[in-house]
C-alpha cells in the first residue's frame, strides 16, 4: 500500500506545479492586440508583432518554471536496431499517406494557387511589349489632429505567366510589410500612424514589365474543366435564375465550350451599352437599362460563363491602348480569362471587343496593351477598392486626403 500512497502524493504535487504554471501564453495567443488590422488574410504587422511577443512570452515562462521547480533530467530510452527499422518504415508510409490526403483533398475554394495552366502547344507568344510603369501615391493630413492608426494596402503588379513577368521592382518606402490574399494578390501594407498634422507623406512605385501578346488555337475545344473559378461571388452571379436562363439560351445548339463562350462575347458586345459609371454594379446590374463599363461587361461574361460550369477569371488592370482604340475604355481596367478544355486559360476582353470592327481582335488574343494588376471581382484587401486602399483610425481625429496616379511609358517592342 505504501508504493500506491507515494504514487497519489506525486500526481498531487505535479497537479499542483500545473496550476501555478504562468498562464501568459494563452491569455495572449487569444487577446486581440489594441488595434487589429482589418486585413485577415495576410501577414500584417500586428500579427507579426505577435508572434514575437509570444516568443518572449515562453522565453520568460522558462525562465519562470525553472526558477520555482526543480529540474528533472529524462533518461533516454534504448532502442533495438529492429526496432528503429521497423518504426522508421511506418513514419514514411504514414508520411506518403498524408502526402496523397494533402494533394487529393486541396480545396476549390483556394484560389491562389490554380493548378491549371494554358499548355504551351496551344498558345504562341507573338511579341513581346516591355513598360516602365510608376505609381504614385500621396497622404495630406489636412486636419490639426494625428491618427492613432492610418494603413495603406497598395497591390504589386506581379509575375503571372503567361501573360507578364515583372523584371524589376523598386518600392518607396521601403519600410513595408508584404501581405497576400486569397487570389495570390500581393499587397504593400504600409503603416503610417505616426503622421503629423499638416504634413504630406508620398509612396512611390517603380516597374519594369514585359506583356506578351499571345494567340491561341482553338481548333481543338474538348476535354475536362477543372473544378476552380467556377462559383459565384460578390458581382458574380453565376447562380442568378436570370443569368442562368440568358446563358442556357445562348448555348443552345452550341457544340463546344468555345463556341459557348463566344456566344456569351457577341451578346454582350451586341447588347450592352457602354457608359463609364465609376462603379463595379456586377453582372446581374447589366440585364436592366443603368448602362455599364469595363467591370459590368467583363462580370457578365464570367458569370455567364461560370454558370454553366465554365471556369472565368476577372482581372484589374492597366490599358496602354493604342491610338486606334484609346477611345474604347480608360487607363483602369477590367478583362478576364476563360478555361477552354484542351487549350487552358485564354484571354478575352468584351468591353474593347463590343466594336464589331475589333470583335475579332480581343476574343481569344491577349494584347500586350494589358498589364494585370490583380485578380478577383473583390479581392479582400482592397475592400471593395481598386488597386489600394487607405484606413486610419480614430476617424475623427484628423482629415487625411489620399490621391494616386499612374503613369506609363513604353519602353521597346521585340518581335520574335
Amino acid at each position: 500500500m505504501a508504493p500506491r500512497r507515494i504514487a497519489a502524493a506525486t500526481a498531487i504535487a505535479k497537479s499542483k506545479r500545473r496550476k501555478n504554471r504562468p498562464r501568459l501564453i494563452a491569455r495572449y495567443l487569444f487577446k486581440s492586440p489594441p488595434f487589429q488590422t482589418p486585413n485577415q488574410s495576410g501577414e500584417g504587422v500586428h500579427h507579426d508583432k505577435r508572434r514575437r511577443y509570444i516568443a518572449s512570452l515562453q522565453v520568460s515562462e522558462q525562465a519562470a518554471y525553472g526558477q520555482e521547480h526543480k529540474t528533472y533530467v529524462k533518461q533516454p530510452k534504448y532502442y533495438s536496431p529492429f526496432k528503429v527499422l521497423a518504426r522508421n518504415i511506418a513514419r514514411g508510409v504514414l508520411l506518403s499517406l498524408l502526402v496523397l490526403a494533402g494533394v487529393s483533398c486541396r480545396s476549390p475554394g483556394d484560389l491562389s494557387a490554380s493548378t491549371t495552366a494554358t499548355p504551351s502547344a496551344l498558345v504562341t507568344v507573338v511579341s513581346q511589349q516591355e513598360y516602365h510603369l510608376h505609381q504614385q501615391i500621396t497622404l495630406v493630413n489636412e486636419g490639426a489632429g494625428q491618427p492613432e492608426k492610418q494603413n495603406l494596402w497598395i497591390a504589386l503588379v506581379r509575375d503571372l505567366p503567361p501573360y507578364q513577368q515583372v523584371q524589376s521592382l523598386d518600392v518607396f518606402p521601403q519600410d513595408y510589410v508584404l501581405v497576400t490574399d486569397e487570389y495570390g494578390n500581393q499587397y504593400a501594407e504600409f503603416d503610417f500612424s505616426d503622421h503629423p498634422p499638416q504634413t504630406t507623406v508620398t509612396v512611390q512605385i517603380d516597374y519594369q514589365v514585359a506583356v506578351n501578346e499571345l494567340t491561341y488555337d482553338l481548333s481543338v475545344c474538348e476535354g475536362e474543366l477543372p473544378n476552380e473559378y467556377n462559383h459565384p461571388e460578390l458581382n458574380i452571379e453565376s447562380a442568378n435564375p436570370q443569368i442562368v436562363d440568358l446563358a442556357r439560351d445562348l448555348s443552345r445548339g452550341k457544340e463546344t465550350v468555345c463556341r459557348q463562350v463566344r456566344a456569351f462575347y457577341d451578346y454582350i458586345g451586341n447588347e450592352l451599352v457602354y457608359s463609364y459609371n465609376k462603379q463595379n454594379w456586377g453582372a446581374q446590374a447589366t440585364l436592366g437599362l443603368m448602362g455599364a463599363d469595363c467591370t459590368e461587361y467583363t462580370a457578365l461574361l464570367i458569370a455567364l460563363s461560370r454558370s454553366q460550369g465554365v471556369p472565368a477569371r476577372y482581372f484589374g488592370g492597366l490599358l496602354h491602348p493604342e491610338s486606334e482604340t484609346e477611345s474604347l475604355a480608360r487607363l483602369e481596367h477590367a478583362w478576364g480569362d476563360v478555361y477552354m478544355p484542351g487549350i487552358g486559360w485564354v484571354s478575352i476582353d468584351p468591353t474593347l471587343g463590343r466594336s464589331s470592327i475589333y470583335r475579332e481582335t480581343y476574343f481569344a488574343h491577349h494584347t500586350p496593351e494589358h498589364i494585370i494588376v490583380t485578380m478577383g471581382p473583390n479581392p479582400s484587401t482592397l475592400r471593395g477598392g481598386n488597386y489600394w486602399t487607405h484606413l486610419y483610425w480614430p476617424g475623427d481625429s484628423t482629415t487625411i486626403r489620399v490621391a494616386g496616379e499612374w503613369h506609363i511609358e513604353r519602353v521597346s517592342e521585340a518581335e520574335n
